[in-house]
């Protein structure tokens, strides 16, 4: 009597299968080739501010690379993410795949984990040209960081693909809760200080700020530029970067369930 195969899991298969082909989309759509491109042109522009500068060329130039392939990743793959969601949906991909009998977490679970593998792409290319700017450990600490910070993109703007169904709004939506989760530690100091001159005003100034901020991700201190410029990032930074992230990612995956099941085919 031959022994009973062990059950096959109705999630993780159809899951790493739609996760497998998600990643080979992105290397179809040449997103390798634009973040290689990126690269050149941030280490270009970088090479040139470190020869103009009267002073502290090295620590510029480290600087404005890491912003510019930090703001190059983002854009990069969040336009990713809406413009594949958005292909799918014009296409009726989408509702094929969730007129079968496919449980629509897998979908879920299989685009995300597609959209975490693509995020690799440019956190390990770019770290990797961290490396001639910083010591290993802060290299490594700021290309962990950035993989971190894109997962959460990638999740918001899987969110927004999805519930917008529509290119524009759904990047300038991903657009506008990036600024706000990196600009949420000044503009929490810019509300405090109105709070102390201008009254009931500037105490419900403050309060709506602080409310925001307990809903954001305090995305200004991923990826930080200080930490290859001056080499102080530690431990502690990393674990509240994992913490965030876990957090969040969870979250916003969460409300996308919520919201493709609510979906009529």
């Amino acid at each position: 009597m031959t022994p009973a195969a062990p059950p096959r899991s109705p999630l993780l298969r159809p899951a790493l299968t739609i996760a497998r082909y998600t990643l080979l989309e992105a290397l179809r759509n040449r997103l390798l080739w634009l973040l290689l491109l990126a690269a050149a042109g941030a280490v270009g522009l970088g090479a040139l501010l470190h020869a103009v500068a009267l002073t502290e060329g090295g620590q510029l130039q480290a600087a404005v690379l890491a912003a510019l392939l930090r703001l190059a990743a983002v854009f990069l793959l969040a336009a990713f993410v809406v413009t594949s969601i958005a292909r799918e949906a014009q296409d009726k991909g989408l509702e094929l795949l969730l007129a079968l009998a496919l449980p629509r977490a897998a979908y879920l679970l299989g685009k995300l984990a597609g959209f975490a593998a693509a995020a690799a792409l440019p956190a390990l290319l770019f770290g990797a040209l961290a490396l001639g700017l910083a010591p290993p450990g802060q290299a490594a600490l700021w290309a962990a960081s950035l993989l971190c910070e894109l997962w959460i993109v990638a999740a918001f703007s899987l969110l927004c693909a999805l519930g917008l169904g529509q290119t524009l709004p759904a990047l300038a939506a991903v657009a506008a809760f990036y600024l706000l989760a990196r600009l949420i530690g000044t503009l929490q100091l810019l509300g405090h200080a109105a709070d102390a001159g201008h009254g009931a005003a500037g105490r419900l100034l403050a309060g709506g700020v602080d409310l925001l901020a307990l809903l954001l991700p305090h995305l200004d201190g991923f990826t930080r530029s200080e930490w290859l410029v001056y080499h102080g990032g530690s431990g502690a930074d990393l674990l509240a970067v994992l913490a965030q992230s876990a957090l969040y990612v969870a979250l916003l995956a969460s409300a996308a369930l919520f919201d493709l099941y609510r979906k009529n085919v």
